[in-house]
């Protein structure tokens, strides 16, 4: 899990360097204005690193080999009943929520609508994660796993080597912006 939270925060870096701030309000006000501000579109390759990486971050499909659910008749289900399968379960949709949440306010421009003179609004946020939520779910009924040692190499070997390229291709273009 670990080449995934690389990658996840490799991600970020852009946004950060981008913003000229750390803070998640200054990033989701860069954003603010036309649709094509959204982080999303200007930095694709950070948007794609992230939208992988929080997928094997939440251990979604294709990335659920914690659970092995379908190989091991349903995994820990077997394992848990009542309160400790609903506490598990919660805490894998919290988790879906959490991650749906940042990546609305760092890549989709959080509460701003994307058409200037529409207000901003906390709808327009929710609707944001609903989508991040409904691809997660939509995955998971569409795509099949990986196996591990195709999960290491795509981790190390493609995400982490895109992030590092992008944050360079970020960086000279921050460079040449101030310039």
């Amino acid at each position: 899990m670990f080449s995934y939270e690389l990658a996840l925060g490799l991600s970020w870096v852009t946004l950060i360097m981008v913003a000229g701030s750390f803070r998640i309000r200054d990033i989701v006000d860069s954003q603010a204005g036309w649709l094509w501000h959204w982080n999303a579109i200007r930095q694709l390759p950070a948007f794609a690193v992230f939208l992988i990486a929080a997928t094997a971050e939440v251990n979604r499909t294709p990335f659920d080999l914690p659970e092995a659910e379908t190989e091991l008749v349903a995994g820990f289900h077997t394992e848990y009943s009542s309160m400790r399968f609903a506490l598990l379960q919660m805490a894998e949709y919290i988790n879906m929520i959490t991650a749906s949440a940042v990546g609305a306010n760092l890549f989709l421009g959080g509460w701003h609508f994307g058409i200037p003179g529409v207000p901003s609004s906390p709808i327009w946020f929710i609707g944001k994660m609903l989508a991040f939520l409904f691809f997660f779910i939509w995955l998971r009924g569409t795509v099949p796993r990986f196996r591990y040692d195709q999960l290491m190499h795509f981790g190390w070997k493609v995400l982490v080597p895109v992030a590092m390229a992008w944050i360079f291709v970020a960086a000279a273009l921050v460079l040449w912006r101030q310039s």
